[in-house]
């Protein structure tokens, strides 16, 4: 199975090369990562890693997955799943292989790495993220009466699912917007647990900010209800 990574960066300096570095590459093809307009040597050290860097001008999370997702759809050998995970080294690369087995078998078409089911190093998520992923999931409950619990970074999914949904969102509802959309286009998916530690230099350009949690926290919550 051939398996593309795409990391969006803003800032990742101190930590993007563990995270690229992390990465078994006998399992993974490419790693992406694509610059959100860092200020900071976060081009350099993920290149010097071993990873591909494109750059995405426009400021948003969704905005620097669509910039991975196009790129590897217009190379000559499409991949057969991309795996998304943030820079910050919050996640465990290692456990990348567990997030691909599913599609590898053809059991699903999607997988989310849940921190809710995983060892959660203690401080790793502020109390804002995790109320607003508890909301979040409790709406998908209530709305779709289908059960997730989080709206993890670190997740999986195969290109053609992928190709299928037809991503829109450039912020902060973009994961979701995959979830959402999984669940109205029928998809198969499931979630397992990933491990989370507190993120490895900086604050979260999200949670880490007023502004940011509260953005967040709308967009997620318009999302869910626009596609119900």
């Amino acid at each position: 199975m051939i398996v593309d990574v795409v990391i969006p960066a803003f800032n990742e300096e101190g930590t993007i090369g563990r995270v690229v570095g992390d990465i078994d590459r006998n399992l993974v093809r490419n790693v992406i990562v694509v610059n959100n307009g860092s200020t900071d040597a976060t081009v350099q050290v993920a290149e010097a890693a071993g990873a591909l860097v494109l750059h995405e001008t426009f400021m948003g999370y969704g905005a620097a997955c669509l910039k991975g997702i196009k790129y590897v759809n217009d190379l000559p050998e499409k991949a057969d799943a991309i795996v998304f995970m943030d820079g910050d080294y919050s996640d465990h690369p290692e456990q990348l292989i567990e997030l691909i087995e599913p599609i590898r078998a053809n059991e699903v078409d999607m997988v989310i790495g849940s921190r809710a089911l995983g060892i959660r190093e203690s401080g790793s998520m502020t109390p804002q993220q995790v109320f607003g992923n508890w909301l979040a999931t409790f709406l998908i409950r209530i709305i779709y009466k289908v059960k997730f619990t989080d709206l993890g970074p670190f997740r999986a999914v195969s290109l053609d699912a992928l190709n299928k949904m037809d991503m829109k969102d450039r912020t902060y509802g973009w994961t979701v917007e995959m979830q959402v959309k999984a669940i109205r286009q029928g998809l198969r998916f499931k979630e397992i647990p990933v491990d989370y530690r507190k993120r490895g230099a900086g604050k979260s350009k999200v949670a880490g900010t007023v502004k940011g949690t509260i953005f967040a926290g709308y967009k997620i919550i318009a999302t869910i209800l626009k596609y119900s």
